[in-house]
């Protein structure tokens, strides 16, 4: 059955649960200043993210390494696409580390645009910058939101050994909108087994839990049973946590809005989410792969788990 979307007299309109307020306040103008000092970036900016005055605001931001040029082209993206010719920045690690030093947060999401022009993806970076954090902010809990590093054992195990708390992987879409909506380079099928992959490795690699996260975006012409259908894919792969949010066409060179899922949707979503075994589901119409309230659930549960939970009600 197709997903219900929301009755408007103004199809091109967005409805009014998608409203959000422009970003402003001190918090949010500190940490802008800071990122843009020390020459890094966000995807928050890069791809017009709508929870950006919540999470800025609130003191928290993804931040993207590895640059802002993106090797490939999903027609979901508004990030930048080109060829960084196997650039990176050396100082990079330790500009974020230090960032992270002058912001009051517990729990940061590190994520990159995808590098094919590198041997190992972007992996060291990510791994680097890991051990960077965990030097001069060893309190912090850290996601590390990859791209799929091609599948390459190698790439995931640099990753694992620099010991982030959260892995995430976003499947993007379902089986069947992949090939439409994602970058040739990527498939379902590969987003699902490296996730896979990295619950299988994590015990080899680190001797310890992984916790494992994907994300999905509603709204591009997917029905409800495909949605199913992908929860029931990522549980078979072991992911622990789950984002279901409103797809928003960037720009109109970019795939198109088909519907505007309603809120009673999303709540389903949520409720089925949690009965298929998902440690935390977020799903809304404004829910990204990393924003501010579901990192908060998340880095409770990660805290319990390892019996850390006064940390994070200090």
């Amino acid at each position: 059955m197709p997903i219900p979307v929301t009755q408007n007299d103004h199809p091109g309109r967005k409805p009014d649960w998608l409203k959000v307020r422009a970003p402003g306040g001190g918090e949010y103008a500190g940490l802008k200043r800071a990122i843009h000092d020390l020459g890094l970036h966000t995807v928050c900016e890069e791809a017009d993210c709508p929870n950006l005055g919540e999470c800025w605001g609130g003191g928290t931001a993804t931040v993207m390494i590895l640059g802002d040029v993106c090797t490939r082209a999903c027609r979901f993206c508004n990030v930048a696409s080109g060829d960084p010719a196997g650039l990176i920045d050396h100082d990079e690690p330790d500009h974020v580390a230090e960032l992270l030093t002058t912001q009051e947060l517990r729990y940061v999401v590190l994520t990159s645009v995808d590098r094919d022009d590198l041997p190992d993806g972007g992996a060291g970076q990510f791994a680097r910058t890991v051990r960077a954090i965990r030097e001069r902010c060893p309190e912090l809990l850290i996601e590390t939101l990859i791209p799929d590093f091609s599948g390459d054992h190698r790439s995931l195990r640099t990753l694992l050994a620099a010991g982030p708390h959260v892995i995430s992987h976003n499947v993007e879409t379902t089986r069947r909108l992949t090939r439409s909506v994602r970058d040739a380079r990527a498939s379902y099928s590969l987003s699902l087994r490296v996730l896979a992959d990295l619950k299988k490795l994590a015990p080899e690699v680190r001797q310890e839990k992984i916790w494992t996260k994907s994300g999905i975006m509603v709204g591009m012409g997917e029905s409800v049973d495909e949605v199913l259908v992908t929860m029931d894919d990522l549980r078979n792969a072991d992911v622990d946590f789950l984002t279901i949010g409103q797809y928003l066409q960037p720009t109109r060179k970019h795939h198109p809005v088909r519907e505007y899922v309603t809120p009673a949707q999303f709540e389903s979503f949520h409720e089925i989410g949690l009965e298929k075994g998902f440690s935390y589901v977020a799903s809304g119409p404004l829910v990204r792969s990393s924003y501010r309230a579901g990192e908060f659930f998340i880095a409770n549960i990660i805290r319990t788990s390892t019996g850390n939970s006064d940390r994070m009600e200090r």
